[in-house]
């Protein structure tokens, strides 16, 4: 993991992060690269080993300190709790990272235990992160940072697992929303911003495999990728991976966005009679793909 120091000022040592699903993947490269700029953590997950885990491997720059919460972020009392905590503490929030999800949701017409998991912990999760701390961060009057997981997923929605493809679709309207309200509210100076990860080797993408493969990314990658772009504005961190470009992606979210305006069957990308279409189109000005 690139160990410059990331140029906003949101990141400063003393600082807090507050992290959901930090007891692996994403959120725990994100905690590593937090606590190297000697920010204060706080850490979620509902893996109180794993958490344990986490924070006698993390290294800490300027006198940063942790503080784990094993909690189950669809519980909104859960996130108001910690608020109440940190805000007694005098700390000041620097970053908000809604990072923890699950998948396997299953189909539209999978069971409704399936989806109330996943749309709880992938949808509610962020929600609740954001009306518990907002508010305050708003109220703070400081640079500050809301960063919410996506999903290409929730942008392409392919067949398969449509309720993780819901509640990523519910995140990036969620967020947009919180992006347009924040810079509207007067003396707001908290950003949001949507985290769109690539193919990255965590626990949720492993499906029982032992090593990386050659296409993913690893969580320190998408960790890096995703500061640069914040530390350079941008709003939607599209990350790449080593088998799918950003010029790839650019095509599929066009074509999928096509089915809209061209009026073609729903998820023509995957459509017998689309196919042929579909490969003319992202061949198209992008060398194959």
């Amino acid at each position: 993991m690139s160990s410059a120091l990331i140029d906003h000022p949101a990141l400063k040592p003393g600082r807090v992060a507050v992290i959901t699903g930090a007891a692996s993947g994403i959120g725990l490269a994100a905690a590593h690269k937090l606590a190297g700029l000697g920010m204060n953590l706080h850490l979620i997950d509902r893996d109180g080993d794993g958490l344990d885990r986490a924070l006698e491997a993390i290294e800490f720059a300027n006198g940063g300190v942790a503080t784990t919460w094993t909690l189950d972020v669809s519980d909104p009392a859960a996130f108001n709790d910690l608020r109440g905590v940190i805000a007694r503490s005098g700390e000041s929030v620097g970053i908000l990272m809604n990072n923890a999800g699950v998948g396997s949701g299953g189909d539209a017409l999978a069971p409704r235990e399936a989806w109330d998991r996943v749309l709880g912990v992938n949808f509610l999760g962020v929600l609740n992160g954001v009306q518990a701390f907002a508010p305050t961060m708003i109220a703070a009057g400081q640079p500050a940072l809301i960063v919410n997981t996506g999903s290409k997923q929730g942008i392409t929605t392919p067949p398969g697992d449509t309720a993780y493809n819901v509640s990523k679709a519910a995140v990036k309207a969620l967020t947009e929303g919180l992006a347009h309200t924040l810079r509207t509210t007067p003396g707001s100076k908290v950003s949001a911003h949507l985290l769109i990860p690539g193919f990255v080797w965590t626990g949720l993408t492993a499906n029982g495999r032992t090593e990386k493969p050659d296409g993913a990314w690893t969580a320190e990658q998408t960790v890096d990728f995703a500061f640069e772009r914040i530390a350079a504005g941008d709003f939607y961190i599209l990350c790449p991976d080593n088998e799918t470009p950003t010029a790839l992606d650019h095509k599929r979210i066009a074509w999928a966005a096509g089915d809209i305006t061209e009026n073609r069957p729903a998820l023509s990308r995957w459509h017998p009679d689309y196919a042929d279409a579909f490969k003319a189109f992202v061949a198209e000005s992008s060398g194959g793909g």
